[in-house]
């Protein structure tokens, strides 16, 4: 079943996960695309503000948008995203890790000047096993509208 515009008022959307986050998998990303030494370098990393090894936070983003692909997004009729509206890295991402994925519809409106799709913005966060929060993400995505709503 695709999900349309109408499948999302506002309030709790759902949970996703869990995704085990490993050492490997930080150490490869970082070394790619974020190579900075508390990503890569676990004497370095203990003597950062960090106090250890920590996955850099656009691996987090990058497993969050994963979540959400594999939550929902694929089965919804999702036209794209305009932009990311915040993002905000809250706790370190750190090797063993089971991220879940808390997903809350924060608005939903229809579109002025196209009325056969709706905005939806989504709060999304990215917690640990303790449920600490490690990154929220508020972001709007286009959706199109179930036949007949318009």
């Amino acid at each position: 079943m695709t999900l349309t515009f109408e499948d999302f008022p506002p309030g709790r959307f759902g949970t996703f996960g869990p995704r085990h986050v490993t050492r490997d998998e930080i150490l490869a990303f970082a070394a790619e695309f974020d190579p900075q030494p508390m990503h890569l370098d676990e004497e370095a990393a203990s003597k950062s503000m960090l106090r250890g090894l920590s996955g850099s936070g656009w691996h987090l983003c990058s497993l969050m948008m994963r979540m959400m692909a594999d939550g929902f997004i694929t089965r919804a009729a999702s036209l794209g995203s305009p932009g990311v509206d915040e993002v905000r890295w809250l706790s370190p991402l750190r090797p063993g890790d089971d991220l879940t994925l808390d997903v809350d519809v924060v608005e939903a409106r229809t579109s002025k000047s196209r009325p056969s799709l709706g905005i939806v913005k989504f709060k999304c966060t990215v917690r640990n096993a303790k449920g600490d929060a490690l990154c929220e993400m508020t972001s709007p995505i286009l959706i199109e509208r179930r036949e007949g709503a318009v």
